[in-house]
């Protein structure tokens, strides 16, 4: 069986970002074990200086155990070791050789990589260079959106713009992603925006937004997600926690029972990213619409020791054929190794337990946890 004896079937990441070309330095690294935007209260303005997750912090969390876990060793470093002592020997390795080392060991042999993220980051093909892999792009809608506005001349333009991007990009891509549960929620009426609705909607967009502004208009999104479900290729949607900048209420994969429905015929791939804390809901979804597929990307990586428990969850209804594995990871390549060494341990010790229990046969064990790990992906993305 896989991880007893055996050796673990390639990762496929369905879904993942960029990595920093340089830093993090050490004081802004916890930043990037959470979802909050804002700095730990015991680490903000006014508190007196810490020794990082010395009793409070973001390296207190289930992410923080893990990193400390499974990254320190390939740093050279004990499991669990001082924070402290993480961030000093991460800066004196320096960024390359710590991004290097760590995505390496992560085991993923395949990254799909959304580009929508601003910031220095890796492309995809240097993702793929440093990690000793391959790697292809994701296209997010809505950076496609924003960039043909910030060129068009008028209304017309910009909507034939947009649909010359998502053309060109399902000639490129792999896929394309959506954060419209960011944007205005999932509770979106489900059917595709007449002309005239789409033309007040984005004349409207047009003349409020300020060079450079973000698409959020449910509108225009709706017409996003047709225009990508009309290519056939896989839509990746963003539904459960994320940061503050979405209301998790408005995140439930539930949300979008009617738009699935709605988008049958076309039979593109719809793939629910995250799900938690929604994930027994997205497994359901999963089970009784042929084409949704659930994700658990970020959600093995902030449940930590927590994560087999999960895991579990997603496999009591999701078709075992339906579920993928992806990190969602994003900025430091702790996140890759976190993720992969997680979803490892959390699915040899679930199937090794059925097993046991006579459950599971080792034949089918071993097929499921191939099927998870990049066998679906490696189908649904044509890779």
């Amino acid at each position: 069986m896989p991880g007893q004896g055996g050796s673990f079937p390639p990762l496929i990441d369905q879904h993942c970002h960029g990595v920093l070309r340089a830093g993090p330095e050490p004081d802004a690294f916890e930043g990037y074990l959470t979802e909050a935007h804002l700095p730990h209260p015991a680490s903000g303005p006014g508190s007196p200086p810490r020794d990082p997750g010395g009793g409070a912090g973001y390296f207190d969390t289930q992410l923080g155990f893990a990193v400390r876990r499974w990254c320190a060793p390939e740093l050279g470093l004990e499991p669990h070791c001082p924070p402290a002592a993480y961030l000093e020997r991460r800066a004196e390795l320096g960024t390359t050789e710590v991004t290097g080392r760590l995505l390496r060991a992560s085991g993923i042999a395949t990254f799909l990589v959304d580009t929508g993220l601003p910031g220095a980051l890796l492309t995809p093909g240097e993702l793929a260079e440093t990690a000793v892999a391959e790697a292809h792009e994701i296209v997010r809608l809505e950076r496609l959106a924003e960039r043909a506005a910030d060129t068009a001349r008028d209304t017309h333009s910009f909507l034939a713009e947009l649909a010359d991007s998502v053309r060109e990009a399902a000639r490129t891509a792999r896929g394309f992603k959506s954060v419209v549960a960011y944007r205005c929620g999932l509770d979106l009426d489900p059917t595709p925006p007449g002309t005239s609705a789409l033309y007040t909607a984005a004349d409207r967009w047009l003349a409020s937004r300020v060079q450079g502004g973000r698409l959020s208009d449910p509108v225009l999104e709706r017409h996003l997600l047709w225009s990508a479900v009309r290519t056939g290729l896989p839509l990746q949607l963003h539904t459960g926690f994320g940061d503050p900048d979405l209301r998790l209420d408005h995140c439930d994969p539930l949300l979008l029972t009617d738009f699935i429905r709605a988008a049958a015929p076309y039979e593109a791939p719809l793939i629910l990213l995250h799900c938690y804390p929604y994930h027994r809901g997205a497994g359901y979804l999963a089970a009784v619409f042929p084409h949704v597929y659930a994700d658990f990307g970020l959600t093995l990586t902030h449940t930590g020791a927590r994560a087999r428990h999960v895991l579990a969850e997603l496999l009591e209804l999701t078709p075992f054929g339906k579920l993928l594995f992806s990190t969602d990871a994003h900025g430091v390549p702790e996140l890759y190794l976190t993720g992969a060494r997680l979803f490892r341990e959390a699915m040899t010790s679930l199937t090794g337990q059925w097993v046991e229990r006579g459950e599971w046969s080792p034949s089918d064990a071993e097929r499921v946890t191939a099927m998870i790990a990049g066998g679906t992906a490696k189908r649904l993305y044509g890779l």
